[in-house]
């Protein structure tokens, strides 16, 4: 690891982050039946209901499959409802998958926060937030400019 540059030590420690916090979140998901792409597709369809799914897929970190797998399984469960029109598929919530939603969201929201809580100070998590936001906005503009 010596002939590693700090940028790609930053770049392996953040990803192994998200692999741990999603690992923690899948088994803090399972006492709602959810994991956490099924969680995370939940939240962004109650945001933007009624929605597509080539917008849930474009919103979301899954393959156009693995979207339509996931949908299946969570149409089976009665938490979303698809409605044909012509070509066009239009996803929402069930009464059911709303509540499930209430009950997870806030569990959830509480158990990633303390990841940070239990770590940073209020000024570190300002400043990790401002940098992540820098970081986030210079990899946007990148995927919209690809160098050649």
């Amino acid at each position: 690891m010596d002939d590693l540059s700090l940028s790609t030590l930053i770049w392996l420690r953040m990803a192994r982050f998200v692999q741990n916090s999603n690992q923690l979140s899948n088994e803090h998901l399972r006492r709602f039946g959810l994991t956490v792409a099924q969680f995370e597709a939940l939240a962004h369809i109650r945001n933007f209901e009624p929605i597509t799914q080539s917008e849930l897929a474009d919103g979301l970190t899954v393959s156009g499959g693995g979207i339509s797998r996931m949908l299946a399984r969570l149409e089976s469960e009665g938490l979303i409802s698809r409605e044909q029109d012509w070509k066009t598929k239009h996803i929402s919530l069930t009464p059911k998958g709303r509540e499930l939603l209430e009950r997870a969201f806030p569990s959830q929201q509480e158990h990633q926060a303390s990841l940070f809580d239990d770590s940073l100070t209020e000024d570190e998590k300002v400043q990790l937030h401002a940098l992540m936001k820098k970081l986030y906005d210079t990899s946007r503009k990148r995927g919209e400019n690809p160098r050649e």
